[in-house]
């Protein structure tokens, strides 16, 4: 399984953590447009409330471009709804908030499986300058109010979406498909485990591999699922394709079935960049890829083979779940 990371630069910004007190009282603190601020209860065991009104009497949030909400909870895990509530209460304070990052979480702190949302919907309409939305986790353990959810939005300036899970309901990928945003370039969603409540399936992703409904999309990225054969082969004959730079298969099952109808679909020439990283390929197939992006001159990004044999019955797994 692929380890999650917390990242360093978020929306061209350095991230940092927050700091609440330390021997000396408040640190002094960069400008607040300088980095992008992240959240975390668990590094001075202070509630999410206390956190984030230390966090709105000590910065300028009216200059603050980007936000990272970490661990959100001290001792007692905890739903996501109330930090939902209270940022979006607070979204006049955020004049210029252009990303957003919902649970910078990794395993050491909850696996992402584990990770359990809630409707975030009142965010995206709250930030109407928002141009980045990263979003990890889900919650497929948990009451259906506390779980990860989205409805159809409308939003003018969204470039970048990204759904990070080990289980993306289905729901939440008709959802994106019926929003309308003019502006998204970039749209990825990691589809996880059956087991773990990734239920998505191919007739979900139908209006975004259509084409249109995204006029200025260029990345797209249908990662880390159970199904990357079926979701290859829709792919192959996508109309969507043809308007992308780069297109990312990767960190799931993708076998030999799933490359043939890639090879033998819609030219795939055009493409700066193409990601199958995480696969299920045998040689052969690996070589024909190869082939085809140097003569095209696209980046290939073919790491992390590894081997199956379909006669077995041994299971393909995807690159992040639990």
């Amino acid at each position: 399984m692929r380890s999650i990371e917390h990242p360093g630069v978020f929306h061209g910004l350095p991230v940092l953590t927050l700091p609440f007190l330390d021997d000396a009282g408040v640190r002094a603190l960069p400008a607040a447009e300088s980095v992008a601020w992240r959240l975390d209860c668990g590094q001075d065991a202070v509630p999410f409330q206390e956190l984030w009104q230390h966090f709105l009497d000590t910065v300028d949030t009216t200059r603050v471009r980007a936000l990272l909400v970490g661990p959100w909870w001290t001792d007692d895990y905890d739903t996501f709804a109330p930090v939902v509530e209270r940022m979006a209460a607070a979204a006049g304070r955020f004049e210029d908030l252009r990303a957003l990052f919902l649970a910078d979480v990794v395993g050491e702190e909850c696996e992402v499986s584990w990770l359990d949302m809630c409707d975030i919907t009142p965010l995206v309409q709250a930030f109407p300058l928002l141009e980045e939305l990263t979003v990890r986790g889900g919650g497929d353990t948990v009451p259906e109010e506390d779980k990860l959810r989205l409805r159809p939005v409308r939003h003018e300036a969204l470039k970048s979406l990204r759904f990070e899970s080990g289980g993306l309901p289905g729901h939440v990928v008709r959802a994106v498909g019926a929003s309308v945003l003019p502006a998204l370039e970039r749209l990825e969603f990691w589809f996880g485990a059956d087991w773990y409540g990734g239920d998505a399936t191919v007739e979900d992703l139908r209006p975004v591999l259509a084409g249109g409904g995204f006029p200025r999309l260029r990345h797209l990225g249908l990662q880390n699922s159970e199904i990357q054969d079926e979701i290859a082969t829709a792919v192959s004959s996508a109309p969507v394709v043809a308007q992308l730079e780069s297109l990312a298969l990767s960190m799931g099952t993708l076998s030999d079935t799933g490359a043939e109808a890639l090879l033998g679909g819609q030219p795939l020439t055009h493409l700066t960049s193409l990601d199958l990283h995480h696969h299920y390929l045998t040689d052969p197939l690996m070589d024909r890829f190869r082939e085809l992006c140097a003569r095209s001159g696209t980046h290939l990004d073919l790491d992390e083979a590894d081997t199956w044999d379909p006669e077995d019955e041994e299971p393909r797994y995807v690159a992040v779940s639990e």
